[in-house]
């Protein structure tokens, strides 16, 4: 049995883990701390969900596979590499085999745009016993790492098919 995890980076960003067979689905917000004004990963944090989610399972993980935008400022392009490479870290320190896949692949596949809410309608929908993880408007990541995990496991059903 696989579980699939999908990974939404950035501070803001989220978890989920997903077992098609259970039709269980968890989801984490990215663990943070403050230091001064500012908000971080926290990567102990980080290492204890990921830990604790895949420690002895066999798990799929996909990741979102994205960059800093020339919109960025210096330092936000640099804190948002910083946190998008302690997620992969963190990973490949668990020794999951990760796949990349970029925003436009992933929404493509649930017909979504790239509107927030419609991938926290989508969620709801394709996931209706845990509704209520994506009740909120900043729930919008948890929905879109939601999404990534089913994302994943539709592709290997497919593929294993």
């Amino acid at each position: 049995m696989t579980l699939f995890l999908g990974c939404d980076p950035g501070l803001s960003g989220a978890l989920a883990l997903y077992d098609p067979d259970a039709e269980t689905l968890e989801v984490a917000d990215m663990p943070t701390f403050k230091l001064g004004k500012k908000s971080h990963l926290d990567p102990q944090g980080l290492a204890r969900i990921v830990d604790s989610w895949t420690s002895g399972q066999q798990v799929s993980v996909y990741l979102e596979y994205v960059s800093a935008s020339s919109q960025m400022g210096v330092t936000s392009a640099f804190r948002f590499g910083e946190g998008y490479g302690l997620v992969q870290g963190i990973l490949a320190a668990n020794f999951l085999r990760v796949e990349k896949v970029t925003p436009a692949k992933w929404k493509a596949a649930f017909r979504l745009s790239r509107d927030k809410d419609a991938s926290r309608a989508a969620a709801s929908r394709l996931f209706p016993k845990h509704s209520a993880l994506f009740a909120r408007v900043k729930d919008h990541n948890r929905s879109e790492a939601a999404l990534l995990a089913l994302y994943g496991a539709r592709l290997e059903t497919r593929a294993a098919a």
